[in-house]
């Protein structure tokens, strides 16, 4: 037991959290989700996925998070590695296990519009199509940084 908590003072221990992504990549563009860290305001882009849950494979996470998020259904999945990523978002540290896939839109019609309106838990946000050279080049920031080496194997 810490000192903390043998004093009667107790906080949840932080924890890893295990998320599946989708590389998804369309001629020179990679499809991504914009948001941004309210502490800093700063803007950042990111590939659509979620979180999996216990008893859940990563790839049926990756899969179920498209469709809950933009009801879209994924073909061509293909594990490509995992990334460990460490991060402060709103002020609070973060720590996560990316599991990346390679993947492609079962339907043609996400590869025709530029943006896609989505939601997560009630919350909206907007997925789109960005040219990698803005990502590769830092005029944009994708996150986890290491992301970008995938990026260039694609």
């Amino acid at each position: 037991m810490n000192q903390t908590a043998s004093q009667g003072v107790y906080s949840p221990p932080a924890h890893i959290r295990v998320v599946a992504l989708g590389l998804i990549k369309h001629k020179t563009r990679i499809f991504v989700f914009e948001a941004h860290n309210p502490e800093t305001q700063e803007v950042f882009y990111r590939a659509l996925g979620g979180g999996v849950e216990f008893g859940e494979t990563s790839e049926a996470a990756l899969r179920r998070e498209f469709l809950e998020e933009i009801n879209a259904e994924l073909i061509h999945v293909e594990y490509i590695g995992c990334l460990e990523n460490l991060f402060t978002y709103n002020g609070k540290p973060g720590h996560e296990l990316v599991q990346l896939y390679r993947c492609d839109f079962a339907d043609d019609r996400f590869y025709q519009s530029d943006s896609f309106q989505a939601c997560e838990v009630g919350n909206k946000f907007t997925a789109l199509w960005v040219e990698c050279d803005r990502l590769r080049s830092g005029e944009l920031r994708l996150v986890p940084p290491a992301f970008l080496q995938f990026l260039e194997d694609t």
